[in-house]
C-alpha cells in the first residue's frame, strides 16, 4: 500500500469507524467540513482537533502512516502559509525588509490556515481509509436518492465520484514509476529554469495520459463484459440500515455541531 498519498485509499481494520454506516460517515464528514468555516478562534480549532484526534484513535489507523500521508500536502502549507504571512496586511509589522512586511495578523492568518487545511485532508482522507469504494457508492447513492425525482442521475454519480477516488493514489503510483523510469533514461525533472522544467514534464505527461486512458477502456470493458448498465434492474448484496453505533455516532455529531455553533457565536477571546 501506498502511504505517500491517502486520499482515495482503504485501509483494512476492525475499529469502531470502519464498522458504522458508511452514510453516518459521509454525513460527519460533510458537517465537519462545513463547521470548519465556522471556527474562527484558537479554542474552536483545539476542540476540533482533539475531536479528530479521538475518531483516527478509535479508527485503528496508525498515527505514523495519517502523517507519512500528509506530506503531499506539504507544498500546498507551504504555500498558503506564505501568501498569508507576506500579503496580509496588519497595523504594527514585526518585520520590514525592503518591501517585504510581515504582521502579527498574518502569522496567526496562517497558523489558522495550515491547522485549517490539515483537519480538512486528515477528516476527508478518513472517509475513504475506513469506508470500502462499494459501501461508499451506495451511501452518496442513497443521499442523492430524493433529487431523482427531478432528473438527477444519483446511481450515475455516485459511481463516477467513487471511481475517480478510488484511482487518485493508482495514477500517482503510476505517475512516480513514470519518473523513476524516465530518470533512469537520463531525464532531469528539476534541473534548469522554469521552461525547461516545462518541457521536461511533457515525457511525463504523454504516457501518464496513455495510461489513464488505457485504464479507463479497460474499466469501461470489464463493467460492459458483466453487464453493468447502471441501477436498471439493480439490487443490492448489502442493505444499509442503522444500529446502535451508528445512532450514537450521530448523537456525537450533533454535540460537535452545538459546540462549534456556541464557540462560533460566543466568540472567545482566543
Amino acid at each position: 500500500m501506498n502511504n505517500k498519498f491517502i486520499i482515495g485509499q482503504y485501509y483494512p481494520a476492525n475499529s469502531y469507524i470502519h464498522s458504522l454506516d458508511p452514510r453516518v460517515k459521509l454525513t460527519g464528514v460533510f458537517l465537519f467540513i462545513t463547521l470548519l468555516l465556522f471556527a474562527d478562534s484558537a479554542t474552536s480549532y483545539l476542540f476540533a482537533s482533539v475531536c479528530l484526534v479521538l475518531v483516527v484513535y478509535a479508527s485503528n489507523i496508525p498515527a505514523r502512516y495519517m502523517l507519512k500521508g500528509m506530506r503531499s500536502i506539504l507544498v500546498i502549507i507551504l504555500l498558503s502559509v506564505s501568501l498569508n504571512i507576506f500579503f496580509t496586511p496588519g497595523e504594527n509589522a514585526l518585520v520590514e525588509f525592503w518591501v517585504i512586511k510581515i504582521y502579527p495578523e498574518g502569522l496567526i492568518h496562517a497558523a489558522k490556515i495550515v491547522v485549517r487545511i490539515m483537519l480538512l485532508i486528515t477528516g476527508s482522507s478518513l472517509l475513504m481509509l475506513t469506508t470500502t469504494p462499494l459501501s461508499l457508492t451506495d451511501a452518496i447513492e442513497y443521499i442523492l436518492k430524493p433529487f431523482k425525482k427531478i432528473g438527477v442521475p444519483a446511481h450515475d454519480i455516485a459511481m463516477m465520484t467513487t471511481i475517480a477516488l478510488r484511482f487518485i493514489p493508482t495514477l500517482l503510483e503510476e505517475t512516480d514509476k513514470i519518473i523513476k523510469a524516465q530518470t533512469a533514461r537520463g531525464a532531469g525533472f528539476d534541473t534548469g529554469g522554469l521552461i525547461k522544467k516545462a518541457k521536461a514534464m511533457v515525457p511525463l505527461l504523454v504516457p501518464l495520459f496513455i495510461s489513464a486512458f488505457r485504464r479507463a477502456e479497460d474499466l469501461a470493458t470489464a463493467m460492459e463484459a458483466r453487464c453493468y448498465r447502471g441501477d436498471i434492474g439493480r439490487t443490492k448484496m448489502k442493505i444499509l440500515r442503522l444500529d446502535r453505533n451508528d445512532y450514537k455516532a450521530v448523537a456525537l455529531l450533533f454535540v460537535f455541531t452545538a459546540v462549534i455553533l456556541v464557540l462560533f457565536f460566543l466568540r472567545p477571546a482566543w
